[in-house]
């Protein structure tokens, strides 16, 4: 085939789990190869499995035409961020993939290689999964299994009134980096671009959170919404001053540039796609976890969001499917 490329071989479902996934289980005897049906999770004594699934759909979660191995980072990332809200530390996947007929040998091994870039950057292992084809878009969806010592798992349902409510980190960033994929934000250093496609789920935080966190949960709809869901699940209100918000420099630019500040302070609190943590705590367990504080849970129902003493409106919060 002089002066052409050479074209690349079509790899049936079984072939693709041995070439590209079989190496992502890293050994891992419970995978059991990839040769069976099922995996073996052996018990750990002392410990609760958590388990966590996330879907992710092209053209409603990630961009028509996003690179696969981009995709497949976020996909572990976001499943991680569930599992540090829990405090929970993480042990290994399932997955599922949904191929169109286009997708080709080359972009089935960039999403492999993605799995392997963050795989062994987070000491994960495929356990086991299932990859069919469809007539639709771009459809994946990872089932994580983590690990927290027995009755210490962080529940959303913990919080009380006189808690503190604080976020992990700068919230924002990922809507706006979701503005900046589609070319509707500046984003000259690619800082807003990074947060959105390859969040940083806070696993630093696990063990700080099982000492000193009441509730917690990870911002994936909107600082808004997720903190609705531990007011929800606490039977609390949760009194959010967004002027104390945490940005990051990209976000104070972009505020600045804002003609109303006040909603404005509500784009970045609802827009989601963030994986920081939103959490509650005791005043001095609060103060040991050292985390900026945005409010305080009440007696009461839902989310009252106000700037400098304001009350806003936030709509429904953040993200809902239909």
């Amino acid at each position: 085939m002089s002066g052409a490329e050479k074209p690349q071989e079509r790899l049936d479902e079984f072939a693709q789990i041995a070439r590209l996934y079989r190496p992502l289980t890293r050994g891992a005897p419970e995978a059991l190869n990839l040769l069976d049906d099922a995996a073996v999770i052996p018990q750990r004594p002392g410990f609760d499995l958590v388990v966590t699934k996330d879907a992710m759909v092209e053209g409603v979660h990630f961009p028509e035409g996003e690179a696969a191995d981009l995709v497949a980072r976020k996909l572990l990332r976001v499943n991680l961020s569930d599992l540090a809200a829990m405090g929970a530390e993480a042990y290994g996947y399932f997955l599922a993939t949904a191929w169109p007929e286009a997708a080709g040998p080359a972009e089935r091994a960039a999403f492999a290689e993605g799995l392997r870039i963050d795989g062994e950057a987070f000491d994960l292992r495929l356990l086991g999964g299932d990859t069919v084809s469809t007539r639709g878009p771009r459809v994946f969806s990872l089932t994580l299994l983590g690990w927290t010592p027995a009755g210490r798992a962080v529940l959303r349902s913990g919080a009380r009134p006189g808690d503190l409510v604080m976020v992990s980190g700068p919230i924002g960033d990922g809507w706006l980096g979701l503005q900046a994929v589609l070319g509707e934000v500046a984003d000259p250093h690619g800082d807003l671009k990074r947060a959105y496609r390859l969040p940083d789920p806070r696993l630093d935080l696990v063990e700080a959170l099982r000492e000193g966190a009441s509730a917690a949960a990870d911002v994936s709809d909107g600082l808004i919404a997720d903190a609705g869901h531990i007011a929800a699940a606490s039977g609390v209100a949760l009194r959010l001053d967004l002027e104390r918000t945490p940005l990051s420099e990209a976000g104070r630019s972009w505020l600045a540039a804002q003609p109303d500040r006040d909603r404005g302070l509500v784009q970045l609190a609802t827009g989601g796609d963030d994986y920081e943590l939103v959490l509650t705590a005791a005043p001095d367990r609060a103060a040991r976890l050292g985390l900026p504080v945005i409010g305080v849970v009440e007696a009461g129902a839902g989310v009252h969001a106000q700037v400098e003493g304001r009350p806003v409106e936030t709509g429904q919060g953040g993200w809902r499917h239909p």
